[in-house]
C-alpha cells in the first residue's frame, strides 16, 4: 500500500468522524457509515457497470469506472423513513403518520430510493455529506458525492435500514479523476 493510500485511508476514518459528529435534527442520529476498499468497493463498481448496462444511463458507468480505481469509497445512508413526529409538512404529507404510511405503500416500488423521506433527516444527511466532503477537501483528497455508488450499495444489500445512500469515492493522485469525467462530458 502506497503512502498515498494510507492517508486516504487515515483522512476516510476522518470524514466519518467529521460526519457522525455533525449536527443532527433534534439530536437524533439516523446516519449510518461504511468505508469500502478493495473487493467490496470493486463489487459496487461492478454493481454500477450492470446498473448502465441494464438502464442506459452512461454516467453510471462513467462513475463505476471511477470507483473500480479509487483509493476508497465512503458510503453514507439515513433512515429517512422513520419520522421525528414534529407533523411540519416538509415532506409534502400532514402528518408523520401520513408520510410513515405512504411509505409502506412505496417498498414495493421499483425505484432507487424509496420514499417519502422525513424532510429533517434528509438535511441531517446532506449536512453530513458537507462535513465528510469539507475534510476530504482539507486533506487535499479528490472526491465526487455520487448517487450511483449510493444507489449500488442498495442494491447489493448494503446497507439495510437506509432509506437513501450516497457513495463518495476518494483518490489521492496527480490528476483529479472525477473532475476530467465531468468535463468530458
Amino acid at each position: 500500500m502506497s503512502a498515498e493510500t494510507e492517508a486516504v485511508n487515515t483522512v476516510a476514518g476522518l470524514m466519518a468522524l467529521a460526519a457522525r459528529t455533525a449536527p443532527k435534527a433534534v439530536g437524533l442520529d439516523s446516519i449510518t457509515i461504511e468505508i469500502v476498499t478493495g473487493k467490496d468497493q470493486e463489487k459496487i463498481a461492478e454493481k454500477m457497470l450492470h446498473i448502465a448496462a441494464e438502464t442506459g444511463m452512461d454516467f453510471f458507468r462513467i462513475n463505476g469506472e471511477q470507483v473500480k480505481v479509487s483509493d476508497a469509497t465512503f458510503l453514507i445512508g439515513v433512515s429517512g423513513e422513520k419520522s421525528l413526529g414534529l407533523n411540519c409538512g416538509g415532506c409534502g404529507y400532514v402528518s408523520c403518520k401520513d408520510m410513515e404510511i405512504a411509505g409502506a405503500a412505496a417498498k414495493a416500488n421499483k425505484t432507487d430510493y424509496k420514499g417519502p423521506n422525513c424532510v429533517f433527516k434528509v438535511t441531517d444527511l446532506g449536512i453530513a455529506v458537507g462535513s465528510a466532503v469539507k475534510t476530504a477537501s482539507i486533506h487535499n483528497v479528490d472526491n465526487r458525492v455520487m448517487y450511483t455508488a449510493g444507489v449500488a450499495a442498495m442494491k447489493l444489500g448494503m446497507f439495510k435500514g437506509c432509506s437513501m445512500v450516497y457513495g463518495i469515492p476518494l483518490k489521492a493522485s496527480g490528476k483529479n479523476i472525477y473532475f476530467a469525467a465531468a468535463i468530458e462530458h
